[in-house]
């Protein structure tokens, strides 16, 4: 078994600037485990798959249909204290839609459940450092970037699977949306 999730990476120039805050949060504070992963915004969480059926994992996130492109717009930063900072996502009716309609296509087709859709519900964000924080770290970090401006728009055009690669995430395959 291999494990997966699925997300939305931003592109370009805003990628690489996510990646920037997350390395120099990191050098400052001692903390790794947001570097884990690519900046993306998650789709469906974490979860087992059987390695030698990727293809079948794979083909089914190729058949999944979503017809339109729609802005995501990154608004400050925001927390889980005292555990998580992130870059906050504006909730929108397309990132909705697509959230769900992903997770129900892989519910029905491959039975793989999304265990926060049931616990949290979805909260879409940008982690730029959490994990291995402890609660005075976190409250440092946030002391210093709370009130912090971050303004960006990004246009998403597809969504990305993940795959676990010993203890990092790893892009495995980019899935367009069917635009017509």
């Amino acid at each position: 078994m291999a494990k997966y999730f699925i997300a939305i990476v931003p592109t370009g120039n805003l990628f690489d600037e996510i990646e920037t805050l997350k390395k120099t949060i990191s050098n400052k504070y001692a903390t790794k485990g947001a570097l884990l992963s690519p900046a993306h915004i998650t789709l469906h969480m974490p979860f087992e798959f059987d390695e030698n059926k990727e293809q079948k994992l794979i083909k089914c996130l190729s058949d999944f249909s979503f017809e339109s492109c729609f802005d995501i717009e990154l608004k400050n930063l925001d927390c889980f204290a005292p555990r998580v900072v992130f870059v906050n996502v504006e909730k929108t009716e397309e990132l909705n839609a697509l959230q769900k309609q992903l997770v129900s296509h892989l519910k029905k087709n491959l039975n793989i459940f999304n265990q926060a859709d049931d616990m949290r519900g979805f909260h879409p964000h940008i982690t730029i450092a959490y994990r291995d924080l402890k609660k005075p770290v976190f409250y440092q970090i946030w002391d210093e970037y709370q009130n912090k401006s971050f303004e960006k728009t990004f246009t998403c055009q597809s969504f990305w699977l993940l795959k676990k690669d010993k203890k990092q995430w790893k892009l495995l395959q980019e899935f367009s949306f069917k635009t017509t």
